[in-house]
């Protein structure tokens, strides 16, 4: 959608990630000094090592470098690790790891021309689902679609200026409001993707329409918890990676009939 074509007053990707992240779990160090062989279903294979805080030196192929990243512990012996790329400003790429388990996700992220895909989200997310080395998986369950969340409505509270309420539609698409924010009285219905990573825990993305950006988290139902980051087209027309993080609060479930349930 073009600028031409929003809807009056609608707010840019800075304008309501200002803050979003104060109820975000905070980094953590813990992978200083680790590396990880990650084996991914759709034939990657990736090497990270863990030099500093926020430094991560990594291989896929003839491909190297060393880049930006975070990490944070979202569940015991599982983290969210972000990385964004300085030769690919458009770009960046999640993992989420059970090092317990040894089951791994990622979820590459990219902004596209405006021209490129006509109809669809600037933002396309790729998903894929993989283990730690070469090593038998010790345990867990093959990240992969679910279903689980269709008809859950929930609030997220980021910060006390950002509440959003989410129902999940179906297994394409989810509808947002804000409800406590700079976008009160906005809302819309998005394309959204849903793993399960284990037991309780599940990654989310959508694919805003209106605006160029995309978001990735990751629910811990034990710790009520969502941990992730947004990618997009600020206002000045330039491309970030910005975290954010909330408090979930379960508020109803709605039950289909046979034959009527989602797609």
């Amino acid at each position: 959608m073009t600028d031409q074509s929003r809807p009056k007053d609608w707010k840019h990707f800075d304008d309501f990630a200002a803050g979003i992240a104060t109820n975000r779990l905070p980094n953590t160090a813990a992978l200083v000094g680790r590396t990880f062989k990650i084996s991914l279903n759709t034939g990657r294979t990736v090497d990270l090592a863990f030099t500093a805080a926020n430094t991560v030196a990594w291989s896929e192929g003839t491909d190297a470098g060393a880049d930006w990243y975070e990490a944070l512990e979202v569940a015991p012996g599982t983290f969210f690790i972000n990385m964004t790329f300085a030769a690919r400003l458009t770009e960046d790429e999640a993992f989420v790891v059970n090092t317990r388990t040894g089951r791994v996700m990622s979820v590459r992220e990219r902004v596209r021309e405006a021209a490129e895909e006509p109809g669809e989200p600037r933002v396309a997310q790729v998903w894929s689902a993989g283990v730690l080395g070469d090593a038998p998986v010790l345990g867990g369950i093959e990240p992969g679609p679910t279903r689980d969340l269709i008809g859950l409505t929930a609030h997220y509270r980021y910060s006390p200026n950002h509440l959003y309420e989410h129902i999940y539609l179906s297994s394409q698409r989810y509808a947002w409001q804000n409800l406590v924010g700079v976008q009160r009285g906005h809302g819309d219905v998005d394309l959204a993707t849903t793993w399960k990573f284990d037991e309780g825990q599940y990654v989310f993305g959508f694919r805003e329409f209106i605006i160029p950006v995309a978001s990735l988290f990751f629910y811990n139902w034990q710790t009520m918890r969502s941990t992730g980051k947004f990618l997009g087209v600020t206002s000045t027309g330039t491309v970030e990676n910005k975290p954010a993080g909330a408090f979930i609060e379960k508020k109803s479930t709605t039950t289909y009939d046979k034959g009527a349930a989602p797609v």
